[in-house]
């Protein structure tokens, strides 16, 4: 992992529901929310898949678009991740 770098990522939770996370270490994180060391919302909800992420130069901007995510629909997040995924095609 680069340092400087900073993530929002979009997990899918055992019971299909998602959970949207900002990191500076995505591996890291994603290995704390496997083993129920993660997010308290992610606990019982293990094991998780990362269906999305996207890096970021600054934390700020990163943050930022971590809560616009957050304030989305279902329907509008799994709309973000494939619009989003796309463009990296």
């Amino acid at each position: 992992m680069e340092k400087d770098k900073h993530y929002v990522y979009i997990l899918e939770c055992s019971d299909g529901s998602y959970y949207t996370g900002y990191t500076n270490n995505l591996e890291k994180r994603l290995e704390m929310h496997q083993t129920g060391k993660g997010a308290k919302y992610t606990r019982g909800r293990t094991p998780v898949q990362l269906l999305f992420s996207e890096v970021y130069e600054s934390k700020t901007e990163a943050m930022q678009e971590e809560y616009r995510v957050k304030q989305l629909t279902r329907k509008q997040k799994e709309e973000y991740i494939y619009e989003n995924a796309a463009k990296k095609l």
